[in-house]
């Protein structure tokens, strides 16, 4: 049987736009549980934002057995800036690297959160959306960091 490198592709692509469908999902209903179990007085936004910020330190954690030094600090930069992009890449965001003027700096932008359609489904502001994302990278860089 011959394999249809197309049809192959086209397989992959949909078990990935599913996978990303369901992380998607899936945040945004623990957040609204979280809310739910918060009470009335709850702020949707600051929960929101601190579940970003909880995904980025376990992240950030969870790369630190990765490391690699041997190739230099420069190398391990950029290394987890790879990473980091090839992650959210595959969740549907934008991110890009640029190099810095010195060797050690690295910036990794968001040019696209991942989740805009998901977050609008389920009641999340833009705003809620893109500080989350922003928060995620912070506390992301901030346990990378505390490495280096």
């Amino acid at each position: 049987m011959a394999l249809d490198p197309e049809k192959q592709i086209s397989s992959l692509w949909k078990a990935l736009q599913g996978s990303q469908e369901a992380n998607r999902r899936t945040f945004y209903q623990m957040r609204q549980v979280a809310i739910e179990f918060a009470g009335p007085d709850a702020n949707p936004f600051d929960i929101g934002v601190k579940a970003w910020e909880i995904i980025g330190k376990d992240m950030g954690k969870s790369n630190l057995p990765r490391m690699n030094l041997l190739k230099g600090e420069e190398g391990l930069m950029m290394n987890i800036a790879r990473a980091y992009q090839g992650l959210w890449t595959t969740n549907g965001a934008v991110v890009k690297i640029e190099k810095g003027k010195s060797p050690n700096e690295i910036f990794i932008k968001w040019e696209r959160c991942p989740w805009p359609t998901s977050a609008k489904e389920f009641g999340a502001s833009m705003k809620e959306d893109l500080l989350g994302c922003d928060r995620y990278l912070q506390t992301f860089l901030d346990e990378v960091n505390a490495f280096l």
